[in-house]
């Protein structure tokens, strides 16, 4: 299958998608399941300041496009993080002390209540979680371990911006800026961590270190089942999906075979042009490292190597990948920021407007609309993973603040 493409856009169809009647696989249902989905949906569902986020309906915005039905979930309150991230780092951090405590007292049952009310206090405080992050996951592994009263390592890049560096520090964790790119960053966490006696809390997998991804994916699972709920168990003809290492995406994909199997919407991955490594991988049908310094305006996505467990998942899941210019991804920001006519505004950051992002890309080409099988009866589910996570840099794109927006 040939890469199509047009101005700053480029669209791979995955010959390698697995046939809509075929089931979720065994293989694949062992990384993550409905079990591991459930028991992430009762914890945090339980948690103190818990809501399902906003499924906004986008009927203007649609018709501007060419499409049948617009929707975007908004993440942008959730947990006030401003990105779905808090659900899986935090997530994570919980199973890990959970772990910890339950095997130095026999077995005993714990639960979070137990931790967030100080009955474990002493034994939890020994523990010290790390991760590398661009900004939104390690917001949520800090606000974990800030939430439940461990210690917190986050390692950022040196292109991650002042405020989303500031808005870890936050939530009390120490974070050190290290040279080179993201997955410099990963390796240097890891490192830290063997020779320090931390746990890495991460949303990608390498040899040896699997576990604590899949806690991670199964936390992100809770906005793919608030959003089956939301959506009336009808599924929509597309989601489109960024990409990053691919946790988010394999969650989304995994949940939503699970719940519609050969129903299941067409799965479109989005990516930008200097951090393809799914889009790379796709076409050699193995996963494929991407070099340089994966710089991108969608922050969330400047990652050059794939998660091995999510690349399991997502390569038989996704029916298309798309890789754009960053330019689109602004657009996209300022089409939500300034809405069509009977739509409420979204303020989105860069890595959020990446589903729109691809939509404006293709919507001039009927080649490209053709290949993604867009058309005028098209329901699209678009995932707004962030807010204005950086709020000066959201500023300087639309010209006003997310407050200013709103209002």
């Amino acid at each position: 299958m040939s890469v199509l493409q047009a101005d700053g856009v480029r669209v791979f169809p995955n010959p390698r998608a697995a046939a809509r009647g075929q089931a979720y696989g065994a293989d694949r249902s062992a990384i993550l399941n409905e079990a591991g989905f459930d028991a992430a949906q009762r914890e945090i569902a339980s948690w103190p300041g818990y809501a399902p986020t906003t499924l906004r309906r986008l009927p203007g915005l649609a018709a501007t496009l060419g499409l049948g039905e617009l929707y975007c979930k908004d993440e942008g309150d959730r947990f006030g993080l401003k990105s779905f991230k808090a659900l899986g780092g935090a997530y994570a951090v919980f199973r890990l002390l959970k772990s910890r405590i339950e095997a130095a007292n026999g077995g005993v049952a714990v639960t979070s209540a137990d931790v967030l009310g100080g009955r474990w206090r002493e034994l939890v405080a020994d523990v010290t979680v790390t991760c590398a992050t661009d900004g939104n996951h390690g917001r949520s592994v800090s606000w974990g371990a800030q939430l439940f009263g461990c210690r917190c390592v986050v390692f950022i890049h040196q292109t991650v911006s002042e405020s989303r560096r500031a808005a870890i520090a936050r939530y009390g964790a120490e974070v050190i800026r290290v040279a080179g790119n993201y997955d410099d960053s990963v390796r240097h966490a890891a490192g830290q961590a063997a020779s320090r006696g931390w746990t890495v809390v991460s949303d990608t997998t390498y040899e040896g270190y699997r576990d604590v991804p899949v806690d991670v994916m199964h936390g992100y699972g809770v906005m793919s089942r608030e959003l089956i709920s939301q959506l009336g168990r009808k599924p929509p003809t597309h989601v489109f999906v960024q990409a990053g290492v691919g946790a988010l995406a394999a969650s989304v994909c995994a949940n939503f075979w699970l719940e519609w199997g050969e129903r299941r919407p067409i799965t479109v991955v989005v990516e930008p042009e200097r951090a393809d490594c799914f889009f790379q991988s796709a076409q050699a049908g193995k996963p494929v490292v991407v070099h340089g310094d994966l710089d991108t305006v969608m922050a969330g996505l400047a990652c050059g190597e794939v998660s091995p467990l999510a690349w399991e998942i997502v390569s038989a899941a996704a029916n298309a990948y798309v890789v754009l210019d960053d330019r689109f991804a602004l657009e996209g920001v300022r089409a939500f920021a300034n809405p069509a006519r009977g739509d409420r505004a979204v303020v989105s950051g860069e890595t959020g407007a990446a589903g729109l992002a691809a939509l404006l890309a293709t919507r001039d080409s009927a080649q490209l609309r053709a290949a993604l099988q867009l058309d005028a009866a098209s329901r699209v589910l678009l995932l707004g993973s962030e807010g204005d996570t950086d709020p000066q840099i959201y500023r300087d794109i639309v010209g006003r603040s997310a407050q200013e927006i709103l209002a």
